[in-house]
């Protein structure tokens, strides 16, 4: 294993058991209050290379991909991978908000759901946990989810945490807009700062070598700069979890856990301290 992603797996050794080590006069902060590091698309390390396309994707998408998929298939994968990290690693690396967009294949006899992010996974999702094996194994892990019907039937889960998603090609289009969702306040409790960029057909089209891998890597630099300027906490421009693409590269989730560095209880954006215990 070579480069980024080698300097990536030494990182998370370092960083996978961060909320823990934080002082113990933070543990009773809410963990909405703390800066959390968090991965876009979390399951894209594994898309499937012969996957059809998903069936959220426009119909000239898929048209596309019917009559050239030779071309077009590989074009779908460039632009569709998020992160090179597996679950396991990125959790070891400090991530602590995963992005997970679940599915049903169309047409698939079985009731297996995948991961998606314009075509689907290699692995399925395993729902099979209970209570005693959790409390076994130590885990503990809070399901927010988007379907508002499914919510209302399952009171274990914990309702939809706002995205703030840019949906912009340039980095500094994107700081723009995060810092107008500052200035508007931020969500009483989860929310995630988005600091993905997205490509859309005009970028693409424009650089017809490039990928969302490059795209990333190119405006990391300037996001850097961006997340080490903010605070955690419960005031009006305060942040809570910062999500990203390719999160082993760089210092990003480095940057984001020491945020917390910045908090010292009663809780202030301007002041100095440290974080929480893990989730």
């Amino acid at each position: 294993m070579e480069g980024p992603l080698q300097t990536a797996i030494q990182v998370c050794h370092e960083n996978d058991q961060w909320m823990s080590r934080l002082p113990e006069k933070l543990w009773d902060i809410p963990l909405y209050n703390l800066a959390l590091p968090g991965s876009h698309d979390t399951m894209t390390y594994c898309l499937d290379k012969n996957s059809a396309v998903s069936g959220n994707e426009s119909k000239v998408v898929k048209f596309l991909n019917k009559c050239m998929p030779c071309i077009v298939h590989p074009i779908i994968m460039k632009w569709s991978t998020t992160q090179v990290l597996t679950v396991t690693e990125q959790l070891e690396a400090g991530v602590r908000y995963l992005d997970f967009r679940i599915a049903h294949k169309a047409n698939d006899p079985s009731m297996n759901l995948y991961f998606v992010h314009m075509v689907y996974t290699t692995v399925t999702v395993q729902v099979a946990p209970t209570l005693r094996t959790m409390w076994q194994r130590g885990h503990q892990v809070i399901v927010s989810y988007e379907e508002d019907m499914e919510v209302e039937k399952h009171r274990e889960l914990w309702p939809a945490i706002p995205y703030w998603w840019g949906n912009k090609t340039a980095t500094r289009a994107l700081i723009q807009y995060l810092e107008h969702m500052k200035r508007m306040g931020r969500p009483e409790k989860f929310f995630v700062a988005g600091i993905n960029l997205t490509e859309n057909l005009r970028y693409i089209l424009v650089h017809p070598f490039g990928s969302l891998k490059k795209m990333t890597l190119q405006s990391l630099p300037y996001l850097k700069i961006w997340i080490k300027q903010q605070y955690p906490g419960q005031k009006k421009e305060c942040i809570n979890i910062i999500a990203g693409d390719f999160i082993g590269n760089d210092d990003f989730v480095r940057d984001v856990i020491e945020l917390n560095t910045k908090i010292n209880p009663p809780l202030q954006c301007q002041n100095k301290g440290a974080g929480t215990n893990s989730i």
